[in-house]
């Protein structure tokens, strides 16, 4: 065993024909393709070789000259000598210049990796013994000119570790051009829809530069080429070969009668080779309908189907190949909408790879997995060692707590959330997490709104549609019906756009922000309260919500879905004929009337809006002066316009429930609010106060912030000296001076805010003595 040496050019002439003291120099990093080389290329305009065009080199081993050819695509100048070397069948760029040039293609491997008879004395020899004895020859002749380094890729095949070699082999193609071009213009006359259209340019760009497709594969599995040679029997020899095709070899045989003279005995041999990978798949649309049999019932009932969901990796390569079958064998595309998903990559944006210990499992998400777990997955994988060490460091950085469980539904939330990233999607495992806690919080939501609702409750159609339209819900009541038309509204539209990212953002809010956070608490006093019947009707819409949010959520969260849907009381008497939400139809807008409040001129979320804007004001003031949860005590909202007063009269119940305040005073001037009262800005037309007296020890607090703004103030000074020092800026690193910038400005703001915070108390201790 020999090493062989990698990495370098080696440097060898030919000599002119007709002047043998001219030669041209050649570089190449296969020395022992020379022997196939059938041409020297220069480019046209280069001087030094201009005159030399048309001119023939002879072959220092074999009985061949060699034309000089000036061809613009394969040379550069202005690389090495500006001589390259063609061998037409052991390198694609030559193969192509011959193919320009008409140039001879000549093998001079084996398939078995030895030289072959076109090489002459080397014949018999390996490949890379040949590489050294043409090496030790040229130098003999004096036509080896040395080596130089040279970085170069080298392809290695993945089962073997031996150095791929380019060979010329019979194949079968396709000629794509017609193909391609119907391809092209389904596409742009809106026959067929690309979603995002940002890829449209890629489907042009592959079908409007299409090129014969290569659809053989010298494989052992895959659908075999139903292609046969004929082969006389009676010892007569073909001037050339006959290759017949058919779905069968009975079809075959009919074919090839038909290409020979009567009375011909023959054989068929079906050729060895697949068909690839693509090709077999571009077939999927309409042959597992039964295809070619286009009356079949499946065929007919089933194609051209709608849509088709896949990864743009492989939109030319499996995507664009159906069309274009789907075009030329039924003469229908195989789907009206191709919706493209983005890649799965890792939250730093890098392809997954076992080398670089990111892979992440979607079970180890779902069911998850231990650190150790992780781990040793790495272990009894087949890493290189170097691989394998910076694989359990990454790992270790990643999930050093390993990977919570988060189930199937937080990650398919999750992933359609990250969909709106057209190209990469960037998968952090916590922001599934955060999806998981979501799951969590719809779980014991929907237990909790059912446990108003009891065993006993038996929802009525009839009445839910008497009670939405009589004008006597209470305003939460129809608020939360609006807000469920207007994420029905959403969800719809985002389906119909394929914008799957803002159905989870709707449903997402819906749950979370406006049924769980506002409407679940401001019914509690009607759950709570003696009027039966207002109870009935908010338990009619609370259970509605619930069956609606459940359906609007289920594409998206299947599981839990399903599983909260099956617990609504008393559901299968109303909906016998639905025994799965799977089943159920999908919710739409309902209640178009409800858009102003009974009796005023409100805007329904108008309203709402205006209400939480008081409620944050009112909450902001309990959190400022550290009002306890339990004490409700009571609030003034100043209204300076009518239409402000109209609706916090009509919100002030959810304002009095949310704010956990006592009565509700609505006043049209400061001066109407009582003395004591903390006061904070709602907006430009209102106001919200909340009457501190008796809850608060102004004289504490005033004691109790002053001596945290002295502590404060000291080390504010400490941290102002070190800035003043005069190498501040030039010793201490950037990042630290940052940091001490950064800490002082957050100190001033928190002391000036002290500052405000002690003139408010000072004044209030004024008004309560």
């Amino acid at each position: 065993k020999h090493e062989v040496e990698f990495g370098v050019l080696s440097n060898f002439s030919y000599k002119l024909a007709d002047d043998p003291n001219v030669e041209l120099v050649i570089a190449t990093t296969r020395l022992e393709t020379m022997l196939g080389d059938t041409a020297v290329a220069v480019h046209p305009d280069d001087p030094r070789y201009q005159q030399l065009i048309g001119k023939m080199l002879v072959h220092p081993f074999l009985e061949r000259q060699l034309p000089i050819i000036g061809d613009r695509e394969l040379v550069d100048m202005n690389f090495g000598t500006g001589c390259v070397k063609v061998t037409p069948a052991h390198d694609p760029n030559d193969f192509l210049c011959g193919r320009r040039h008409n140039l001879p293609e000549i093998n001079i491997f084996t398939d078995d990796g030895l030289m072959n008879e076109n090489t002459g004395k080397f014949k018999g020899m390996k490949r890379y013994e040949a590489r050294k004895a043409l090496e030790e020859e040229l130098t003999k002749l004096g036509q080896f000119k040395g080596k130089t380094d040279n970085a170069m890729r080298l392809g290695v095949c993945s089962r073997t570790g031996d150095v791929i070699e380019p060979l010329l082999k019979p194949q079968w193609w396709v000629d794509c051009k017609k193909m391609g071009a119907d391809a092209a213009q389904a596409v742009r006359n809106g026959d067929l829809k690309i979603v995002p259209s940002d890829f449209e340019p890629t489907w042009y760009y592959w079908l409007d530069n299409i090129k014969d497709w290569c659809i053989s594969r010298q494989l052992w599995w895959g659908h075999r080429i139903p292609a046969y040679k004929v082969v006389l029997t009676n010892g007569n020899v073909l001037d050339q070969d006959v290759w017949v095709v058919g779905r069968d070899e009975e079809e075959a045989m009919t074919r090839a009668k038909e290409k020979l003279p009567a009375g011909s005995t023959f054989e068929l041999h079906q050729d060895e080779d697949v068909l690839d990978t693509w090709f077999s798949s571009g077939l999927f649309p309409f042959s597992v309908f039964g295809w070619p049999d286009v009356n079949a019932d499946e065929f007919k009932a089933f194609y051209p189907t709608t849509l088709l969901e896949t990864g743009h990796d492989i939109l030319f390569f499996w995507v664009a190949r159906m069309v274009m079958m789907g075009l030329t064998l039924t003469g229908q595309l195989p789907f009206k909408t191709v919706y493209l998903h983005a890649m799965v990559r890792d939250k730093h944006g890098r392809k997954m790879s076992k080398s670089l210990g990111n892979i992440i499992d979607p079970l180890e998400v779902i069911c998850g997995s231990t650190l150790d777990q992780l781990l040793d997955k790495v272990v009894k994988g087949n890493l290189d060692p170097n691989e394998h060490k910076f694989a359990v460091k990454s790992l270790k950085e990643e999930f050093p707590q390993g990977i919570p469980e988060c189930g199937a539904d937080a990650l398919r939330y999750g992933l359609i959330a990250y969909t709106q990233q057209a190209r990469n999607m960037n998968l952090d495992v916590q922001r599934v997490v955060g999806y998981r806690n979501f799951c969590n919080k719809l779980w014991n939501a929907t237990r909790f709104a059912l446990s108003n609702l009891g065993d006993t409750f038996e929802f009525s159609k009839p009445y839910f549609d008497i009670v939405v339209h009589d004008g006597k819900l209470s305003f939460q009541d129809m608020w939360i019906l609006k807000c469920l038309d207007k994420v029905a509204q959403s969800c719809e539209d985002s389906f119909r756009l394929y914008n799957l990212s803002d159905v989870v953002m709707s449903t997402y809010n819906f749950w979370l922000y406006e049924f769980c956070d506002i409407y679940l608490e401001a019914i509690k006093p009607i759950m709570n309260g003696e009027d039966a019947e207002q109870k009935k009707r908010s338990q009619h819409v609370l259970y509605h919500c619930i069956h609606a949010g459940l359906r609007l959520l289920h594409p998206a969260m299947p599981f839990v879905t399903e599983e909260l849907y099956q617990r609504l009381p008393n559901r299968r008497k109303v909906e016998p004929d639905t025994p799965s939400i799977m089943l159920a139809k999908y919710p739409l807008p309902e209640f178009p009337q409800l858009d102003k409040v009974p009796g005023t001129n409100c805007a329904i979320e108008a309203v709402m809006d205006h209400t939480m804007k008081c409620v944050r004001a009112l909450r902001s003031l309990r959190a400022s002066y550290d009002v306890q949860r339990s004490v409700k005590p009571p609030v003034y909202i100043v209204c300076r316009t009518k239409e402000s007063e109209e609706m916090t009269k009509v919100g002030s119940g959810v304002i009095q429930t949310l704010a956990s305040a006592g009565e509700v005073h609505i006043v049209s001037k400061q001066d109407d609010i009582a003395k004591g009262c903390g006061v904070s800005v709602v907006d430009d037309n209102c106001d919200a106060a909340i009457l501190l007296k008796g809850l608060v020890d102004f004289n504490a607090e005033l004691l109790k912030l002053e001596a945290s703004a002295v502590e404060k103030r000291i080390v504010l000074v400490k941290h102002q000296e070190k800035m003043k020092a005069p190498d501040f800026a030039s010793k201490v690193p950037e990042a630290v001076q940052l940091r001490t910038r950064e800490m002082v400005e957050k100190m001033e703001q928190e002391l000036k805010s002290m500052e405000d915070l002690k003139e408010k108390f000072e004044k209030l201790l004024k008004e309560t003595q």
